[in-house]
């Protein structure tokens, strides 16, 4: 592991601002019935709302908005019913004072988030879906561009790299590049290393100890490592509700080595580590 400074870039989000030089968290809000963690708890408006104002009283500067679950094995969701999901969520979020992010990899469902009030696209697919490189070049909008290979329903069964950190990082490197030839704005693109998707519980523990090779791609880095199923089997077979704790020191391992800002479902916990993390930092 080695200490990494944190990038002196402000990322433009509509009329609001992310100054990515101190650590974010972005809290996690899924209005699905299936993912793994708290399907089914936030579903309706009105539960999303409270768990969103909740989250930014708490700490978060992000919210991530999810209409459809990327756990393994997962099952794909319409394009109409994710757009239904998700841009009435948005659309109330745009009266607070938070950065919307929108977990999705369809074109469609992303025009419709931004023209509700969204401003970032965090696209597990890595702009891969037909139309979705041109789509985020038009829009102009930060974009969160992930590591992972296939499917959900896939993923598992293409775990193999000669070295994963160098392998992601080639990967990785491939879909910027193709984000750039698209017009994507250079200052727009975020990575993220894709912690859980395509990796194994081993792969995840050396990505995480290697984490600030990352930075030599020059990008923005967000951890997304929120009770994923290597830091229950780190705590000895914990279930998801469980990993709280474990997930917060992954994420600190990886703010000690530059990530910029963590997607977490513990916000509370999570803000509070980032506090005494940045108190530590200042004493240096």
């Amino acid at each position: 592991m080695q200490l990494m400074p944190l990038p002196k870039k402000i990322l433009a989000c509509g009329n609001l601002k992310l100054d990515l030089s101190v650590p974010h968290v972005m809290g996690i809000l899924n209005v699905t019935p299936d993912s793994f963690s708290d399907g089914g708890r936030h579903n309706s408006r009105e539960l999303a709302l409270a768990h969103a104002r909740q989250m930014i009283a708490d700490g978060a500067t992000v919210i991530d908005v999810g209409g459809e679950s990327t756990r393994p094995g997962a099952s794909a969701v319409e394009v109409e019913e994710e757009i239904r999901r998700v841009v009435p969520v948005v659309e109330e979020l745009a009266k607070l004072d938070a950065v919307i992010s929108i977990d999705t990899s369809q074109p469609e469902v992303i025009r419709a988030a931004v023209q509700a009030g969204a401003h970032i696209w965090n696209d597990v697919r890595a702009l891969t879906r037909p139309g979705a490189l041109e789509t985020a070049a038009e829009l102009n909008i930060p974009v969160i561009i992930m590591h992972m290979r296939g499917e959900p329903t896939t993923m598992n069964s293409l775990n193999q790299y000669d070295d994963v950190t160098a392998d992601v990082m080639h990967e990785l490197q491939q879909r910027i590049n193709d984000a750039l030839q698209a017009g994507v704005k250079a200052e727009n693109i975020l990575i993220d290393p894709g912690f859980g998707f395509a990796k194994n519980a081993q792969q995840n523990l050396k990505l995480l100890n290697e984490f600030y090779k990352l930075n030599a791609l020059g990008y923005p880095i967000l951890s997304a490592l929120s009770r994923k199923r290597f830091i229950g089997e780190a705590l000895g077979g914990a279930d998801a509700q469980n990993r709280a704790a474990g997930s917060v020191a992954a994420h600190l391992f990886s703010l000690q080595q530059g990530a910029c800002m963590v997607r977490a479902h513990d916000v509370k916990a999570m803000a509070d580590a980032v506090k005494v993390w940045q108190a530590v930092q200042a004493a240096g």
